[in-house]
Parts: structure tokens; sequence; C-alpha cells
């Protein structure tokens, strides 16, 4: 990421003073970044949460976990509802959850639900601000103890070796090569520059390696990748 780029962010949690106090350290903050970051919404609810980022499309989201509104699932809700929705600058809308739940099953839960990092509000602010600017650019952000659950949870697969073999299989060496830089986050052109072809051959490859896969969607990629430790 270039050090005069403008991260754009939505706060999505149910507590109006705990968005509000993010707000305010994270302005406070990042005058002495060497980033710039725009906070372009906020939201409450599953409902409004979805509708604020589909029309703001910003690059990262802090989402709660625990949200009115949905199906129940809160956080993943909202991952869902914005499937197929990318940011003002053509990348992925990337997730990242900050929750004062450490609870396994919703760190897991909202992970699968293709969020790129989980941390509880116990974290710094200067700590949060990092998290931010790693998720926009694409890295895995987690609180120590919370990658242990990820790497529990998804090693699990491990013992399905020949189930992940047959599906990698199915995929040509040039989706694979495809499959793991748009489950990293890159976009259409990145892909295509990187692996000197053709946007359109890309498209083509995304599209045969969903099909292949059974998925229908970046975030759906993305959990699937990590849960086989392939990025």
């Amino acid at each position: 990421m270039t050090e005069d780029r403008t991260i754009r962010i939505v706060i999505v949690d149910d507590h109006h003073m705990f968005r509000t106090g993010v707000r305010s350290e994270l302005t406070t903050l990042v005058e002495k970044a060497a980033f710039r970051l725009e906070i372009v919404g906020e939201a409450g609810a599953v409902e409004s949460a979805v509708s604020v980022i589909t029309q703001q499309r910003p690059d990262v989201v802090l989402l709660d976990v625990h949200l009115p509104g949905g199906d129940g699932h809160g956080g993943g809700d909202v991952i869902r509802g914005c499937i197929g929705v990318e940011s003002e600058r053509g990348g992925p809308v990337r997730f990242l959850a900050l929750s004062v739940s450490d609870a396994a099953e919703d760190v897991i839960a909202v992970i699968r639900a293709g969020a790129r990092g989980y941390v509880t509000k116990t974290i710094s602010a200067g700590d949060l601000l990092t998290a931010i600017r790693r998720v926009a650019d694409g890295d895995a952000v987690f609180s120590p103890r919370l990658a242990g659950f990820v790497l529990d949870a998804f090693g699990a697969a491990a013992g399905e070796v020949a189930e992940i073999d047959e599906e990698l299989d199915r995929l040509s060496a040039r989706e694979r090569e495809v499959m793991r830089l748009i489950a990293r986050g890159y976009q259409y052109k990145e892909v295509a520059k990187e692996l000197f072809i053709s946007v359109k051959t890309v498209e083509t490859h995304v599209s045969s390696v969903l099909r292949k896969l059974q998925l229908s969607s970046r975030h759906e990629l993305t959990a699937w990748a990590m849960g086989r430790r392939l990025l």
C-alpha cells in the first residue's frame, strides 16, 4: 500500500457510544500515522450495515459479531449480505471482526463467513489502526489467542486429506494459481499482471474455479483456501 492512500472504513456495532469512541480514537491517532483513514459510515444492525456498506463501498469494515436483525448470525449475516460488493477502488470489501467475545464459536463462525481477521475490544487503538491497515493490504489478522482457535478449527481439515486432495485435483495448475491470488484479495487486473494473462482469461478461470469447488463468491473461496492453509 502506498503511504498516500486513504483507507475508507465503516464501523458496525450496535452500541452507539462504542462507535463514537472508536471513531474518536482512530481520528486522533491517524493524524500521526503514515497513511490516511476516512470513516465513511456507521451502522448498528444487520440491515442498516448491509445498506451502508453497499452504498459506501469501503475498503475495510470493523464488524461486531453480535448484531440485531438478519437471520440471527450477526456479523456473518452482514458479510453474506455484502457478497459481490467491491470497494470504491475496485478491490474486495474486507471485514475485520471487532468484538467483546473471544468465544471459539464466534471466531470460527465469522471467519467461515468471510471475515479477514478477528480482534477483541481489549485491543489498543494503535494496534487496531495497524490491524485495519494490514487487513486493507489483504493480510489475515487475529489476536494471538484467537489465532489458535482458527488454526485448530481449520486444521481439523488436515484429517480429511483425501477429500481436500480430491477437491484440489479438480483444478488445473493455472486455476490453482488464480485461485490463490483471488483468495488473497487480488483484483482481476492484478492477477492478470501477476500471471501474464488477460483479464478475460482470469475471469474465465475464476468462474471455472467457483463452479468446480461449488462456491459462489470470493469470500467463500477465501474461507475455503484458509481452511486448507493454501494462502
